[in-house]
């Protein structure tokens, strides 16, 4: 759908000031918080808010709430993003050089706070998550959405102590592991060794950029994964290329919560992910989603919720 000749106008009006090109050319890498870009662009987060509303009712970005705090991404409408992707081409290169660099301190600060984190728990990592929902009724769960297989090749981003690769590399010929956290692989290793798992690689690798090759794996996992992003959805795409044809990608992470004190807890960036949200990832990955599966705390805690998608044998289009 084509945008009207008012809507143009508004849309333009509501990107041409300076401060609001600065924000759209940010957006454009990944989704922020206000608190995120009031320090970026050093100006007061209710001056940030301000234009951040104008964009928002111009249809240039969207807002979405995740508990306490809002954050803000690129419109999803096909003729926003070619009109914001117009206006960003013309911008001199180096015009935003500085908001980038403060970028990519925010960047840094949540990388290294995150790796500290997963540091510190690493050899307690397993008993945390299942403080969170019973972990033998998720993987029960898992293994009947995933179905017996053999396998040809399983991947499991940000594979954590390696739970995934021993629950489903005896099914495959060759698993891959890849996680950020060294302390994390060292543990993996020796779970999957004392789990007898053979042909299994364990990387040091970044879920946004595998360099793992596109429609590779017949199974693709990301469990626990997401709601520590910065990006969750560049992160479902890198994911959903590497599904072969007739292969599947399996997500498991939290349905949404109020559980505010998850962020500084466990350093946690999403309070959990709606099924339209996830599933409109799946679609645009090509992939076709299946009915998700929920598994509720029986405490009234967080609920752990099962995702998958395949895509279909006959397509053999590997972004």
């Amino acid at each position: 759908m084509s945008l009207s000749a008012d809507q143009t106008v508004e849309a333009l009006r509501a990107a041409g000031e300076p401060t609001r090109l600065r924000i759209l050319s940010l957006l454009a890498g990944e989704e922020l918080s206000v608190m995120e870009m009031s320090r970026i662009l050093d100006q007061s987060q209710p001056r940030v808010s301000r234009h951040l509303k104008l964009m928002t009712d111009a249809g240039l970005i969207e807002r979405f709430p995740d508990g306490a705090r809002v954050y803000y991404r690129l419109s999803h409408h096909a003729q926003a993003r070619r009109l914001i992707d117009t206006v960003l081409d013309i911008l001199a290169e180096d015009a935003g050089e500085a908001d980038h660099r403060r970028l990519d301190e925010v960047r840094k600060d949540r990388e290294e706070a995150a790796v500290s984190y997963f540091e510190q728990v690493a050899p307690q990592w397993d008993r945390l998550r299942s403080l969170y929902v019973s972990e033998s009724a998720v993987e029960a769960a898992l293994e009947k959405a995933v179905g017996p297989g053999p396998f040809q090749r399983v991947v499991d981003l940000g594979t954590g102590s390696g739970r995934m690769l021993t629950l489903f590399g005896k099914k495959a010929k060759m698993s891959v592991g890849l996680d950020l956290s060294q302390n994390m692989l060292n543990i993996a290793r020796t779970n999957v060794t004392k789990a007898g798992v053979e042909q299994v690689e364990l990387r040091h690798g970044d879920i946004f950029a595998t360099r793992l090759p596109a429609a590779s794996a017949d199974l693709v996992i990301v469990h626990q994964v997401l709601h520590y992003l910065s990006d969750p959805a560049a992160a479902v795409a890198e994911a959903a290329r590497l599904v072969s044809p007739g292969g599947r990608l399996v997500i498991i992470d939290f349905a949404p919560h109020d559980f505010e004190h998850m962020r500084e807890a466990h350093q946690h960036r999403r309070l959990g992910f709606a099924d339209s949200e996830i599933n409109g990832w799946l679609q645009d990955g090509g992939l076709t989603p299946s009915a998700p599966i929920a598994l509720p705390h029986d405490d009234e805690g967080l609920t752990v919720t099962i995702w998958t998608a395949e895509r279909r044998a006959q397509d053999r289009k590997t972004a």
